[in-house]
């Protein structure tokens, strides 16, 4: 969130419409005309993330003349974004920042910001409107509100809320549901629904769920056959599956007085990212989309391979650098990559997921590992631990325990995928101790800390997480990897990823 200070600077020195003009030569502006573009996208989820990356993309997109796919920003819960946009007419600074150098521009992209809870009919009224042709999210796995099961959590306040009251909804379900509602009854096509988070087939997933979510609403509205939104959702709307990758540490105050500096103005909101982005979507958009493919986006008829290349080799990676990074003191990636042991545990963690790969797919895992070296060694990104570390139970399901038990059911090793699971385990057990209280959060955080406190054995330990995060399911070998992950969680508390990493080899 920006500082008060930053979030109090007046108008005639702050990033807007009217200072963008007078921005160094070295800062590159928006090209277009901002005032001729129309909206034609509707993004829930306005964060850090979605700002360094689709953003940016829509803008390259605007900027070679597309111009009616403007962006309409929506925040699910906080105001904070708008606040600090809306005084900058939308628009912010991007920092490209490698560890020799940084790339100014700023993005125009982002055309309004409507915040939910402040005006749910607002949100309502622009995902109706027959020019919005796509909806995208970047809400963070947790909001899709998934029981352990992975179906939709039907108990769940707010679920429970949207059901009851569909005309203000707080959930992405219940926005989506409605509008398409309204889109129906006005005779408009639906939009094409874009999931950017990082869930397992995450286009069919949301399907799934907002298909679940419309049976419960149709059931408690009595529809008829014909009035049913569910089959409309399930064989109308298009939910393509997409694949994103850019690393986006949190913007600090440091990083907005040097950004000040560097365009003579103040900005309250920039983003830092790195050079590197991808991202691979399944080319399904019967109502339309911009140009992406013209500006790096790779249009795909299957994005699962690419997923679960990301999710295995980089976020499962990144998860292994966060827990054990913050039992061995280190605060950043690029600091906990630099130490010789987790070095190490990378390249064996890489070396046990890539064979659950396909291999007929074209994917080449020695030139995106060697990518991924350069990305986690960038020194001036300053990728914090703690952020990576947040929401362990809903991230590690894909990252993590998909590929162990993939292994398991080949007969490979599997034993440095199982270190990450126990290092999530002991990393919540230390906050408060030697972590901060509430360093990094969780969905399960107050029954893993009433959990946590007991105190039990390591095996009783990691079974009662494992039921309560749902890790594995029913899978026939569910055991064997509660046995694997205890045996590193017995190493843990004893001497921390020292003695782990020594049982290990490392």
């Amino acid at each position: 969130m920006p500082s008060d200070q930053t979030s109090r600077a007046t108008t005639n020195k702050r990033l807007s419409a009217t200072t963008v003009q007078a921005l160094p030569a070295s800062v590159a502006p928006p090209s277009y005309d901002r005032s001729r573009v129309t909206p034609g996208i509707v993004h829930l989820g306005v964060g850090a993330f979605h700002r360094a990356h689709q953003a940016v993309y829509v803008d390259d997109c605007l900027t070679a003349g597309e111009t009616d796919w403007s962006i309409i920003g929506v925040s699910l819960r906080s105001p904070d974004t708008r606040d600090a946009l809306a005084p900058q007419d939308g628009l912010y600074t991007l920092a490209i920042r490698s560890s020799g150098e940084e790339e100014l521009r700023v993005i125009g992209s982002i055309g309004s910001m409507l915040v939910a809870p402040e005006d749910p009919g607002a949100v309502l009224a622009a995902l109706s409107d027959p020019r919005t042709r796509i909806v995208t999210l970047t809400i963070t796995e947790k909001a899709y509100l998934r029981a352990a099961g992975g179906g939709l959590d039907a108990a769940h306040p707010d679920i429970v809320h949207d059901l009851a009251n569909p005309q203000r909804p707080r959930t992405a379900h219940g926005f989506l549901t409605e509008a398409l509602t309204r889109r129906r009854a006005a005779g408009t096509p639906p939009f094409t629904v874009l999931c950017c988070d990082n869930l397992p087939a995450n286009g069919a997933t949301l399907h799934r769920l907002l298909v679940e979510f419309a049976e419960l609403r149709d059931a408690s509205l009595g529809a008829s056959n014909d009035t049913r939104l569910a089959g409309h959702i399930a064989d109308e709307v298009a939910f393509p599956s997409s694949m994103v990758d850019r690393i986006v540490p949190a913007t600090t105050d440091a990083d907005r007085a040097r950004i000040a500096v560097e365009l003579g103005v103040e900005d309250a909101w920039p983003v830092m990212t790195e050079p590197f982005r991808q991202w691979v979507i399944e080319d399904n958009f019967p109502a339309g989309r911009p140009a992406w493919e013209k500006f790096g986006v790779t249009m795909v008829g299957d994005v699962a391979p690419f997923e679960d290349m990301k999710l295995r080799l980089l976020n499962g990676a990144h998860s292994g650098i966060a827990y054990l990074g913050l039992l061995s003191g280190h605060a950043t990636v690029d600091r906990a990559f630099a130490d010789p042991a987790i070095r190490r545990f990378v390249d064996a963690l890489w070396a046990e997921a890539i064979p659950t790969l396909p291999d007929d797919a074209g994917l080449d895992t020695s030139a995106y590992t060697a990518e991924l070296t350069e990305r986690f060694s960038n020194t001036a990104l300053a990728h914090r631990t703690a952020q990576i570390a947040n929401d362990g139970s809903q991230k590690l399901p894909q990252r993590i325990v998909a590929s162990a038990v993939e292994c398991m059911e080949a007969g490979t090793e599997f034993v440095h995928l199982t270190l990450v699971v126990a290092a999530w385990i002991a990393a919540c057990a230390a906050r408060g101790k030697t972590l901060p209280e509430g360093h990094f959060t969780d969905p399960l955080d107050a029954s893993l800390t009433a959990l946590l406190s007991q105190q039990l054995p390591a095996n009783e330990t990691v079974t009662a997480v494992f039921d309560l995060a749902g890790f594995a399911g029913d899978h026939a070998e569910r055991q064997t990897l509660i046995e694997l992950v205890a045996v590193h969680l017995v190493h843990l508390r004893r001497d921390g990823p020292t003695l782990a990493f020594a049982a290990l080899g490392i």
